[in-house]
């Protein structure tokens, strides 16, 4: 096995899973899972299934939970040409940073059953006209809320972020002077990380801040109405977010509010099944609704997460894994995804299913919630785009943590971002 590999098996872990008694003369197939909240499980399990179905084994490889130091552990892999794993459990932006290392799927997979996912998402993993990745879950984010505490002091849900950062404080304020003293108003994600950007572009977005970069990869982030965005979720830091929330991921934010010390919180989608688990503290007293706008005029605006499954160039099985691929990303599989772990379909159809409305009653918030994304920008920034993503969150982050104001640390992010409109040699 290769040194990488090796290594990164140690520190994440190996599991192995087989396909019953028939497995010891069939295929192995390695995939890599990401290991935020329940995935890792959900796709072991899934791969189980499929194992079963085909006397295939599968061995599954858990990556990073962190969506930057999963994308460098993936590139150091691919960029060796190794060949021990097989599949891979991608971010929605990286199609376009990856694609040179992966399959066409496109006569892998037929045209029916791709038809059946959203365009959009089908779009999002094809670059130059190939398929590289097929669409597995969507995520937006969304914001989360306790209804009992609204209840109990007559809020009503956010539209604004100056109306979250009230109702946040009043509340904060009142259930500490009953003795409530580890309660805060707000988690989110704050670390310098992808999930910062994510959330930075969502204050830009509904604050009418434009994006990073535009269609064609023009820098327009130095701009009045970015600044003030980034100036407001610094205005939070101490006041209804607690200082940590600085280093916060997606998990520690969901710890945070599971554990009954937020009013609200932004994450995504699979946040809820956890949320409601038997042992979680505020099972059922929870609800979702789409992220607050900056201004009046402006939009509810979540950006677009997920995954997707993609096989790799160097693989030596790659028609078995394209059939995984296929299982995995199936009606069926996204249905038990969905109705056990709240992982969003990429299936319209299943945002119409009982079952899956039952379990997830919140997801008619969902597919509002995706007609109006924020999507990050992967494809302009192409293989530039975690230079990008990293230099943008570090320039929030700095904000953040008081380290100048967002007008001079954007328009220093713009002026070191300027090269990026110049094409690749």
């Amino acid at each position: 096995m290769n040194k990488a590999i090796g290594a990164a098996a140690a520190v994440f872990g190996l599991a192995m899973v087989a396909g019953g008694p028939r497995a010891t003369a069939v295929t192995l197939v390695t995939i890599s899972c990401g290991s935020l909240g329940a995935e890792q499980q959900y796709c072991k399990s899934g791969a189980e299934r499929w194992a079963v179905r085909t006397g295939n084994a599968v061995r599954v490889v858990p990556a990073p939970a962190d969506a930057g130091e999963r994308l460098a552990y993936y590139q150091q892999i691919l960029a060796n040409h190794t060949p021990e794993i097989d599949v891979f459990q991608i971010d929605v932006v990286w199609p376009a940073i990856l694609g040179d290392n992966l399959v066409d799927l496109a006569d892998a997979i037929d045209q029916a059953s791709l038809a059946q996912h959203f365009p959009a998402l089908v779009a999002n993993g094809s670059v130059k006209g190939r398929l590289y990745a097929m669409p597995w879950f969507a995520e937006v984010g969304l914001l989360y809320y306790r209804k009992d505490l609204l209840e109990r002091y007559g809020r009503a849900v956010p539209m604004l972020w100056s109306e979250l950062a009230d109702t946040a404080l009043a509340i904060e304020e009142a259930e500490r002077a009953a003795g409530n003293d580890r309660l805060w108003g707000f988690a989110w994600q704050g670390r310098a990380s992808e999930a910062l950007t994510c959330n930075a572009l969502e204050w830009l977005d509904g604050t009418g801040g434009g994006t990073i970069l535009d269609a064609d990869g023009r820098v327009t982030i130095g701009n009045p109405r970015a600044a003030e965005a980034i100036d407001r979720a610094a205005s939070w830091i101490g006041t209804i977010s607690p200082p940590a929330v600085l280093d916060y991921d997606e998990e520690q934010a969901r710890r945070a509010f599971q554990s009954g010390e937020a009013v609200f919180m932004r994450n995504w989608p699979y946040a809820w099944a956890l949320a409601n688990a038997p042992d979680s503290p505020v099972r059922g007293k929870i609800g979702i609704a789409a992220l607050p706008k900056g201004k009046p005029q402006g939009r509810h605006a979540g950006t677009l997460g997920g995954a997707a499954l993609a096989v790799s160039k160097y693989s030596r099985h790659r028609a078995v894994a394209a059939d995984l691929v296929r299982f995995l990303t199936s009606a069926a599989e996204q249905k038990r995804r969905a109705v056990g772990g709240s992982f969003g379909p990429t299936l319209p159809a299943l945002f119409q299913d009982r079952e899956v409305l039952k379990a997830n009653p919140w997801f008619e918030q969902f597919s509002l919630a995706l007609s109006s994304l924020v999507v990050r920008p992967s494809k302009p920034a192409g293989v530039r785009y975690l230079e990008v993503s990293r230099a943008f969150s570090a320039a929030v982050h700095d904000t953040l943590a008081g380290r100048g104001g967002a007008a001079d640390n954007l328009a220093r992010l713009e002026r070191s971002l300027d090269r990026v409109n110049r094409p690749p040699r």
